[in-house]
């Protein structure tokens, strides 16, 4: 872990505690309430003693309903909608504008995402406003002459996808809202046009991000005389500002049109790109049944392609459900399936997977039963495979952020949105106010070239003008046998969202735990290349690590994704929802 990684790690940690008395405070039952009461269906995890987080902890309840976002800021403007009568998505997608303004890393108008939607009346539904290809696009455009792949897929004006999260959260509120865009934009626009105050977190992060920032328009905002603004400052994005105002007034064409448009149009001409006015008229939501699984008698709903996180998540699921034994939590044997399980469900993710648009998927087949008892086969409890040696079904995209919303009545989204890389390409519009996405790296730039998170990925995921880039997000929804939600969860981190979320739910389906517990438990990674087996530092024993190894496992200290979730409960003798934040990073679960 690097100094960098340090300071952050400890603000995370801090910030999780203090968010979650802040959370308490704000819940109609606070953790006092809670203590001592906790459900008869949960067990407290063991952690190993090094591990940096205690189980046992209690995470904010709150009786009607619970939002739960990186950003506390955020957090507060969907319960404020929450309050004031409005459902979880008009909550969700004023979440959605808050985290544009107070967290500029990753929330964003930028950028896209996809959410997923239980209604309490049945409905289901799945949005993909992921970023598309602009029509100048091209196979081979971020290859150089030397025919390795540059950095222009990650930095500047040509990284840019045309951007889908402004129209995305329209139609979410258009479709199943049931307040106008003045109301749920209006926290947003008071935060951008009278300024947040910055805290340790937000001074951090662009101060860690400074070099990226100040080769673009934005550093005269966010780092005033070369400097980022001290903790206590008053940050006003007046730009920003406006933005919000022109899309509370005219919707889609707010953005896509008109004076925002032609400011977003005019600096990628200026500095190159290939994004144009026209692109930005012509981008289009796509609405998407979600995909459904289940696992051990619980329901599945999650993101269909362009995102590959539903579609690996439930085969990874289906894998470990052809055990019918569980073996213990964070057990060499335990480890080596879930690992196994990961490495398998990433070969096909990796060569398959893609825009449905523009790539024929054998989705059905990845996600049914059958096809995870098929490779049974491949696994062996004994042994690992190396992942050239396993078969990919078709031969027969760091920086993200989730929130979660549940409302009174039973109706619950799950949303991620991203930019990429933190500040996504650096590249910030004057007179709009917007950081803009680095999504083009999620595509294919060069077949068998890792992108910016390590995944190697096949040519159905080259580019095409008007094609969605493959992503790893997996909002997703749990449903208990009563077809009721149980669970809301999603991630950021790249490939890492995948893994981080099949463990939140295996902890709190196999091993019963409680949210707290099931989210901040040590975790492991395996994308299938590189073929090593990456494991949190301090979370898994030595012993066990050495067992692993003896299996065939290559095993290095890595990351993980960075989870929010939501979780029906008890408080007391009644009902709730429990809301949390990774203790990873930051953030604000609250309800009421």
């Amino acid at each position: 872990m690097n100094s960098k990684t340090s300071i952050l790690h400890v603000i995370g940690v801090f910030a999780f505690l203090l968010a979650g008395v802040t959370g308490a405070l704000v819940c109609l039952h606070a953790q006092a309430q809670n203590a001592g009461r906790r459900p008869s269906n949960v067990e407290i995890a063991t952690f190993p003693s090094a591990w940096t987080y205690r189980p046992g902890t209690p995470a904010p309840s709150a009786q009607n309903a619970m939002v739960a976002s990186n950003c506390a800021l955020a957090t507060k403007a969907g319960v404020e909608i929450l309050r004031a009568g409005g459902n979880a998505v008009d909550a969700a997608v004023a979440v959605g504008f808050a985290l544009a303004v107070a967290y500029p890393e990753a929330g964003n108008l930028g950028g896209g995402g996809y959410a997923v939607l239980r209604m309490a009346d049945g409905r289901e539904a799945a949005l993909d406003y992921r970023e598309t290809a602009p029509a100048g696009a091209a196979p081979k455009m971020y290859i150089g002459r030397d025919g390795k792949p540059t950095d222009q897929s990650l930095v500047g004006h040509r990284a840019s996808g045309v951007p889908g999260s402004v129209a995305g959260l329209l139609a979410l509120l258009d479709k199943y809202g049931s307040m106008n865009r003045a109301q749920v934009m209006a926290p947003a626009i008071r935060l951008a046009r009278d300024g947040v105050t910055v805290d340790a977190i937000l001074r951090t992060s662009i101060a860690e991000n400074a070099d990226l920032i100040k080769r673009f328009a934005g550093a005269a905002l966010f780092l005033p005389g070369g400097q980022p603004p001290a903790v206590g400052a008053h940050l006003v994005q007046a730009d920003l500002a406006a933005t919000l105002g022109q899309i509370a007034a005219h919707g889609s064409d707010g953005f896509y049109r008109g004076e925002v448009a032609d400011a977003i149009a005019r600096e990628m001409q200026r500095g190159g790109g290939i994004l144009t006015a026209r692109d930005l008229a012509s981008y289009q939501p796509v609405w998407r049944d979600p995909l459904k699984g289940s696992y051990r008698g619980y329901g599945l709903l999650s993101m269909p392609p362009s995102s590959s996180g539903g579609v690996t998540v439930i085969e990874t699921l289906n894998i470990l459900e052809t055990y019918k034994d569980v073996p213990a939590w964070n057990s060499a044997l335990g480890l080596h399936r879930l690992a196994s399980a990961f490495q398998r469900a990433f070969v096909d993710r990796n060569t398959s997977l893609g825009d449905p648009a523009f790539t024929k998927m054998p989705i059905q087949r990845m996600t049914g039963k059958a096809y995870a008892q098929s490779l049974r086969a491949s696994l062996s409890d004994a042994r690992a495979a190396a992942t050239s040696t396993l078969k990919a079904i078709g031969s027969e995209g760091t920086q993200t952020t989730n929130y979660c919303v549940v409302d009174r009545n039973g109706n619950a989204v799950g949303v991620t949105t991203t930019i990429n890389s933190l500040y996504g390409s650096g590249v910030w519009i004057p007179g709009a106010g917007v950081f803009m996405n680095n999504q083009m790296d999620d595509f294919t730039v060069q077949p068998g070239t890792p992108n910016q998170f390590g995944l190697v990925q096949g040519e159905a995921n080259g580019i095409v003008p008007g094609k969605r880039m493959l992503s790893a997000m997996a909002p997703t929804i749990v449903l208990d046998s009563a077809g009721k939600v149980w669970m809301i969860v999603g991630g950021r981190g790249g490939p890492r969202i995948i893994t981080a979320v099949v463990q939140a739910i295996v902890n709190a389906i196999d091993y019963r735990m409680p949210l707290a517990d099931a989210v901040g438990a040590p975790r492991i990674h395996d994308q299938a290349l590189p073929d090593v087996l990456e494991y949190e530092k301090d979370g898994v024993p030595a012993d066990v690590i050495r067992a692993l190894e003896a299996k065939g496992w290559k095993t290095r200290p890595g990351g993980t994704g960075s989870l929010t979730a939501i979780k029906r409960t008890i408080a007391g003798s009644k009902p709730a929802w429990e809301g949390l934040f990774d203790p990873r990073k930051h953030g604000l679960a609250a309800g009421y």
